[in-house]
């Protein structure tokens, strides 16, 4: 696996999104936008995706295959044991009905479809959203799907 020239900007910026994201759920006073946070990911996701995919381009080595292998080694390992993790919770606290709503988004979110899940069930703001702990993984269906 070849390996991409490191950008520190990149994660300065990331290091913001992040802060601006945990400000807002710890709802430190004077912090409403949280959601910049989010929209900054997105920026940088689409920059790298697109120098990546102009990268290989250039070489002559770019396809879908090569992008999806790509894109799977490097977010399955922690979306695996980000799930693992909390199946192991949800069987603890969840009761029958949530717990079956857990496993529907946890299929979703394998298979990347997630976004179109919560948007045909319950919005993002809904008041079943605080009850989704796989909630977060929209975003990484919104960039697959772009």
């Amino acid at each position: 696996m070849e390996t991409r020239s490191y950008r520190p900007d990149v994660d300065g910026l990331r290091g913001l999104a992040i802060l601006a994201v945990l400000l807002y759920h710890y709802r430190v006073t004077g912090i409403s936008g949280g959601f910049i946070g989010v929209d900054i990911f997105f920026v940088i996701s689409g920059f790298l995706i697109t120098r990546n995919i102009l990268q290989d381009i250039q070489a002559g080595t770019w396809s879908y295959g090569r992008f999806y292998i790509r894109r799977a080694r490097r977010l399955f390992p922690a979306l695996f044991a980000t799930l693992a993790a909390s199946f192991l919770v949800a069987t603890v606290i969840l009761l029958p009905n949530d717990l079956e709503w857990f496993a529907t988004t946890a299929l979703h979110s394998v298979v990347s479809t997630s976004n179109f899940l919560y948007w045909m069930e319950l919005g993002y703001f809904g008041p079943t959203a605080e009850r989704t702990p796989l909630l977060h993984t929209w975003s990484l269906s919104v960039v697959e799907e772009s």
